[in-house]
């Protein structure tokens, strides 16, 4: 797995409140490999998968019925520094563009603020979210992917898992990612990070 993940590894939002700019996580030496390649195959030629699959197509907004989420999805790419952008306002959900679209193979990834300059996030509840809670990604081929989550983990920053995010996985996958736990004051960061791991269940227009 580990010539699987992101070619800048580590490269998450970092969402933290108490603060007027938000602040991105430093890059992280990135082992050998191309990024989010295909688990290994049967015969050379046809990737092992499991569940149903969708053509590439970027997302274009997000609901999380159990959070009384609704909000749009923009793309994020990375800061000089190889860290991933993140979101300019409290509820704008960035998906990271080197990463697959909701739906295709691999782990899609999304990420919001827990709060911005005085303001929850979006993502502010992401902790509350628990297995089979349902999370509907419009794209603009206007397929509505729909995942179910199947566990939320939190980490501390300096131990988070780029595999296990990021790496290749055999289906269509999702990632929420927050921040979480206490807040520093002195280095003006939430210590922990929350990812809740989700598969596609269906897919509807």
């Amino acid at each position: 797995m580990a010539a699987a993940v992101l070619a800048i590894a580590g490269a998450i939002a970092i969402v933290v409140g108490r603060h007027d700019e938000p602040v991105a996580e430093p890059p992280r030496t990135a082992p050998p490999g191309p990024p989010f390649s295909a688990p290994a195959t049967r015969s050379g030629t046809d990737v092992l998968t499991t569940g149903r699959l969708l053509p590439t197509s970027e997302p274009t907004r997000v609901r999380i019925p159990a959070l009384h989420v609704d909000e749009a999805v923009i793309g994020l790419g990375q800061n000089p520094d190889g860290s991933m952008q993140v979101p300019t306002d409290a509820h704008t959900v960035g998906w990271y563009t080197k990463a697959p679209t909701p739906g295709s193979l691999g782990p899609a990834v999304l990420a919001g603020h827990v709060n911005y300059r005085g303001a929850d996030g979006t993502f502010a509840r992401l902790a509350m979210l628990r297995p089979g809670d349902r999370i509907m990604v419009a794209r603009q081929d206007g397929v509505t992917a729909t995942f179910a989550v199947n566990r939320l983990d939190r980490y501390p920053k300096d131990q988070f898992p780029a595999d296990a995010v990021y790496g290749a996985i055999d289906h269509a996958g999702l990632r929420l990612i927050t921040c979480g736990g206490d807040f520093d004051d002195r280095s003006g960061h939430y210590l922990d990070n929350i990812v809740a791991y989700a598969s596609l269940v269906t897919a509807d227009r």
